[in-house]
């Protein structure tokens, strides 16, 4: 029997054993299956199905959820496969499971494709996105320059920046903030723009700067509805960070700041509001909470620098601290602050400052 001479039907049956669920055109030539037996497997009422192109589903009945996602990250690595090995795709391998708990099988390669959207932003547990199986269609995100066209239930998102992917149940997914954007573009519903983004930030899945600046990058800020969203977005991650900020204080034994105050200069001019203020050392604390939007980010930067250099020159010290900052290593940011505050001793009388509330 030659490599190209088609199986019988026992072997057939055997290449869905209940372990290799989807497999491509080329990797069934690969084991002997001609073009014609893999057309007449998937005829009508067959054994088989082709769930898209050059993609077969090795058993009758519906695919579920996971056969879907690998089917569709199948279909989106075919062609780089394909163009790297001579049309031959059989380097890329899937073996889905039964069932969740069954038997441990490879990993699949499916190059630069990854999982994007809704269905990413589900598969990282976010509960405003909907069950893997309401959904229509999986998005899956590519290289710009890939000859690939949307079909059945893959939607093809291109990007000139491909993001590293993060592995979920073994799939590759797109990171959180960019699977928002993507998922987003094609949202019209203002209350479900508004869930997803709030739950991101509230889950602690990621910070609203990395949210904004993928938003941003994909050109959906002229959108109303995603602009509110937004809005309401930077001033629940501003709250958030405020939370952490007076937990950190509280928890690792800082002295306790006075909160959320103006400073300004006996009789003249106003030197800015800030976030926590030790009037004793001179020492001021700066959440950056900025959302990265278009233009905003630089002007916002320039007059926070104006503010910090007019400070420093009046012998106060600045501490600039990050939400991300706050929320992954607390202890090293009670730390710098404690520094600063010990280090007043050792410094020049500051200014005399009027402290005001905010």
């Amino acid at each position: 029997m030659t490599h190209n001479t088609p199986l019988s039907p026992r072997p057939l049956h055997h290449l869905a054993d209940g372990r290799r669920r989807l497999m491509t055109v080329a990797q069934l030539r690969t084991h002997g299956v001609s073009a014609a037996e893999t057309n007449e497997q998937c005829r009508p009422g067959g054994p088989w199905q082709q769930l898209l192109p050059n993609v077969v589903l090795l058993h009758p009945g519906p695919p579920t959820s996971e056969e879907r996602l690998h089917a569709v990250l199948l279909y989106a690595a075919r062609e780089r496969a394909a163009g790297a090995n001579g049309g031959a795709s059989g380097g890329l391998t899937v073996s889905v499971p039964v069932q969740p708990g069954g038997e441990e099988t490879p990993t699949p390669a499916y190059g630069e494709a990854m999982i994007t959207g809704l269905a990413a932003l589900t598969l990282h547990g976010f509960c405003a996105a909907p069950p893997l199986p309401s959904l229509d269609v999986i998005d899956v995100l590519v290289p710009r320059l890939r000859r690939l066209r949307t079909t059945g239930c893959a939607r093809v998102v291109r990007t000139t920046a491909l993001p590293t992917a993060t592995q979920v149940t073994g799939l590759p997914v797109a990171p959180v903030a960019r699977a928002l954007a993507d998922a987003v573009a094609e949202l019209t519903d203002a209350g479900a723009v508004h869930r997803l983004l709030t739950e991101a930030v509230r889950g602690g899945h990621c910070e609203p700067a990395a949210v904004v600046r993928e938003l941003n990058r994909a050109r959906l800020l002229s959108r109303p509805h995603v602009v509110d969203a937004v809005d309401s977005l930077v001033a629940e991650g501003r709250a958030l960070a405020e939370q952490r900020l007076y937990r950190m204080v509280r928890e690792h034994g800082l002295p306790e700041p006075v909160w959320n105050v103006d400073l300004r200069l006996p009789g003249g001019p106003h030197l800015g509001g800030v976030d926590a203020y030790w009037p004793e050392q001179s020492v001021v604390l700066e959440l950056d909470t900025r959302a990265h939007r278009q233009q905003e980010d630089d002007t916002v930067w320039a007059q926070y620098a104006r503010k910090r250099e007019h400070l420093e020159r009046l012998g106060i010290t600045v501490v600039h601290l990050t939400p991300r900052k706050l929320r992954d290593c607390p202890e090293h940011q009670a730390a710098v602050v404690r520094t600063a505050l010990m280090a007043a001793g050792d410094r020049e009388p500051a200014a005399y400052v009027v402290v005001l509330p905010r």
